[in-house]
């Protein structure tokens, strides 16, 4: 983050010596100028894109939560809100079980992580076939976030540690397979307190001029590697006038405000599939890959993947326009019917942003969309 210097107002003095008998002095009355705060510089982080030759995956690290120096990759997912991490290393063995962190206090403080009693159950997952459970409590802590190639440090950021993570079977997941960061500004995880986890980056102060908010570079496909390839400058953290222009070839969608659940990136949009047509609620989503999902209430009740070579275009209510065609390898899709599903939301992957740029402006609660 870049120092903010403030110019340092000089007065002058002017001195007059009359020599006739008696020396006298006055000073001149001159305004001082007010102090000029200049505009912040946004800061830029990057990401690190992996490739497991099934799906892509987009991870940004966090290397210190409290005083415990961690090396995680977190999955990067504007599909969500909130960090998401398994306790296993962060905290002593001994606290953990398969039930519940093991305090007994309303709060405990373990290596600068406050740990509260107020716990809660986030999901994920595309439709109740899917569905996956994390089990955890609302924690507090400094986070840097970022590693050696560049980082920002949160001073007090809510967010959820969890203990267990299971599938829809019951089956326990390896340790850390649900960390996730997720950076959109609804409330995925509430507690009975009121309290809430949404984006680490909603808390991040972008610096004088700026606006909060982020936006992201478009991927290309270059760089995902089986060995995670780091690229800076993917994220840019603080909004200039500029991006918020209507000349930024950015198409912004209003986010509603729903109790309970904040600014979900939800936008409404009609879907159209090999001459078919629907109208949904979408998500671009990070964390999704390698499937997109579109809701149909025409749908069969069963989960229909779309044939190679089928056109599917997005258009959003405030004009936003989305196309591609599937393959036996990319942009892979599916079609199921809500009722069936659980789900009323379409999701589009990771591919989207492959090639296409995205925005959320978290003092208005915008979300941004640029063709690139």
């Amino acid at each position: 983050m870049k120092k903010i210097y403030s110019p340092k107002s000089l007065l002058f003095i002017s001195l007059s010596f009359l020599v006739i008998m008696i020396a006298s002095c006055k000073k001149d009355k001159q305004s001082i100028p007010p102090s000029v705060v200049p505009i912040a510089t946004p800061t830029q982080l990057g990401l690190y894109e992996t490739d497991s030759s099934i799906y892509k995956l987009l991870l940004i690290a966090v290397s210190k939560i409290g005083n415990k120096s961690v090396d995680y990759g977190f999955v990067f997912d504007t599909g969500s809100g909130g960090m998401v991490i398994d306790a296993d290393g962060i905290l002593p063995a001994s606290m953990i079980s398969s039930s519940g962190f093991t305090f007994t206090e309303d709060s405990t403080v373990v290596d600068g992580i406050t740990i509260t009693n107020q716990t809660s159950i986030v999901q994920y997952g595309d439709d109740n076939a899917t569905t996956d459970k994390v089990y955890g409590n609302l924690a507090y802590a400094p986070v840097t976030i970022g590693d050696q190639n560049g980082n920002i440090v949160i001073k007090r950021l809510p967010f959820f540690i969890y203990y267990k993570a299971v599938d829809g079977k019951g089956v326990k997941f390896d340790a850390h397979e649900f960390d996730t960061f997720g950076v959109s500004q609804e409330y995925d995880i509430s507690f009975s307190n009121n309290a809430f986890v949404t984006s680490p980056f909603s808390y991040f102060d972008p610096g004088n001029g700026l606006t909060k908010g982020f936006k992201m570079a478009a991927l290309d496909t270059v760089n995902f590697s089986l060995d995670a390839t780091y690229v800076p400058g993917v994220i840019t953290l603080g909004l200039t006038a500029a991006d918020l222009s209507s000349s930024s070839g950015f198409t912004m969608s209003q986010l509603n405000f729903v109790a309970g659940d904040g600014y979900a990136p939800l936008i409404p949009a009609t879907i159209t599939y090999n001459n078919k047509s629907t109208t949904s609620y979408v998500v671009f989503d990070t964390g999704t890959e390698p499937y997109s999902y579109i809701e149909d209430k025409k749908a069969a009740n069963t989960l229909v993947l779309l044939p190679a070579k089928s056109a599917v275009k997005v258009m959003t209510t405030a004009g936003f326009n989305y196309s591609f065609t599937t393959s036996d390898t990319e942009n892979l899709t599916n079609v199921e019917n809500p009722t069936t599903s659980g789900a009323d939301v379409s999701i589009i992957s990771l591919e989207f942003f492959l090639n296409n740029e995205y925005m959320l402006d978290y003092t208005n609660h915008k979300l941004g969309l640029k063709n690139n």
